[in-house]
């Protein structure tokens, strides 16, 4: 009995033993619920991953119009209709805009007081479209030996940052953009020296008509779309604009000599702007998202400008008989002279009003010579203008 007693109490410490040695022991680790897959694993092609970035539905959609005088076809145009897509992809269609080109809601030089007044919201005109309205603008579009759109383009939002100009401050500046030198084009005469201007007649508007009357030339307002049948009737000897009209509006098939003096280009600056109390309904992060978006898009007209320049004389010399006129560095410098005297008064005119003319004008040409050492040339320009500008 006592022998059985004995084995019995060594089985039950043998056994409590056995109990604390797997209560301390370490625990191992339970597999998770879910197994990621490797890194290099793609998704299946039916199920998209995740978007982290994607923001959230919008409680609230903001319905603008765009007013713009380009038509549907200009590829200014197409940038402003791959401008409203893109913001509405960024705010995940918080921003809604209806496009309006070709003048459809408001005429080209009643675009901004349209933006001011609310017929629309966002509008793309021309400041020179209202001479005397926006004085700064009109500085920059004077002969300042631009030598493409896109430095125009760079100095023209450069200026704006600097000085932010009053004239504008009836609307919410978004971005400006400005065309490639004018020049001169002729139907009959060449024009190869400064004394070839005196007596011609050209189609030239605003700062251009000024320029060609300090050339020697007389000034002939008309529309664009009025050109070719003027130059091919005879009523006008040709042109001072921009070299991407001869393609755009066929003048190529009746000028014969381009005059490619880019010493005294003048260009046009462009505007795009938003209606002031639209924009204040705007929540931060969606005016955030627009002004960037903006400030890309500015480049990207700079490079559709040049691009357009180098098409137009690409297309001009295919015409039989037609001929480029490069002058010398000292015929040049003539021509500049000529025009010094039109800067120079419309400086004093800024200064008669108040406005730091002088500094303005020093800006501008520190401006042009620090972006045209840094330009893509033409050739890049028109190689990405290909690839990426498509309409929506």
């Amino acid at each position: 009995m006592k022998k059985w007693y004995l084995v019995l109490v060594a089985v039950i410490l043998v056994s409590s033993l056995l109990v604390v040695s797997c209560s301390t022991a370490t625990p191992t680790p339970s597999a998770p619920a879910t197994t990621a897959p490797p890194a290099t694993t793609a998704a299946p092609a039916t199920t998209p991953a995740p978007t982290a970035t994607t923001p959230a539905a919008p409680t609230k959609v903001f319905k603008f119009t765009y007013s713009n005088f380009f038509p549907a076809t200009h590829l200014n145009s197409i940038l402003a209709e791959m401008w409203i897509n893109e913001i509405k992809t960024r705010t995940n269609g918080a921003v809604e805009i209806s496009y309006f080109p070709g003048g459809a809601l408001t005429a080209g030089a009643k675009i901004y007081d349209g933006v001011v007044q609310g017929i629309s919201h966002i509008g793309m005109s021309v400041a020179s479209y209202t001479a005397g309205r926006f004085p700064g603008a009109e500085l920059i579009d004077m002969p300042h030996a631009y030598p493409s759109g896109w430095v125009a383009t760079r100095v023209a939002n450069d200026f704006y940052n600097m000085f932010k100009m009053p004239e504008f401050n009836e609307t919410q500046v978004l971005y400006f953009h400005a065309h490639g030198p004018g020049v001169v084009f002729t139907t009959e005469k060449p024009v190869r020296k400064l004394e070839d201007m005196k007596g011609l007649v050209l189609r030239s508007t605003g700062v251009g008509a000024k320029v060609a009357t300090a050339l020697g030339a007389s000034g002939y307002a008309a529309a664009q779309g009025e050109a070719y049948e003027l130059m091919s009737k005879g009523v006008i000897q040709g042109s001072l604009s921009p070299r991407e009209v001869l393609k755009g509006w066929k003048q190529a098939e009746v000028v014969k000599y381009v005059t490619n003096n880019l010493d005294v280009g003048y260009t046009a600056t462009m505007f795009v702007v938003m209606n002031k109390t639209a924009w204040n309904s705007l929540p931060t992060n969606l005016q955030n998202i627009i002004l960037e978006v903006s400030e890309k898009y500015a480049g990207y007209h700079g490079m559709v400008w040049t691009d357009y320049d180098k098409q137009a004389m690409d297309f001009f010399v295919t015409f039989p008989g037609r001929e480029v006129i490069n002058q010398d560095a000292a015929e040049r410098a003539r021509w500049v002279a000529a025009v010094k005297p039109l800067v120079d008064g419309y400086i004093a005119e800024l200064k008669g009003k108040n406005l730091p003319a002088d500094e303005w004008e020093k800006y501008i040409n520190e401006r042009v010579k620090y972006w045209t050492a840094r330009a893509p040339t033409a050739e890049e320009c028109s190689t990405w203008v290909a690839a990426n500008v498509k309409k929506p």
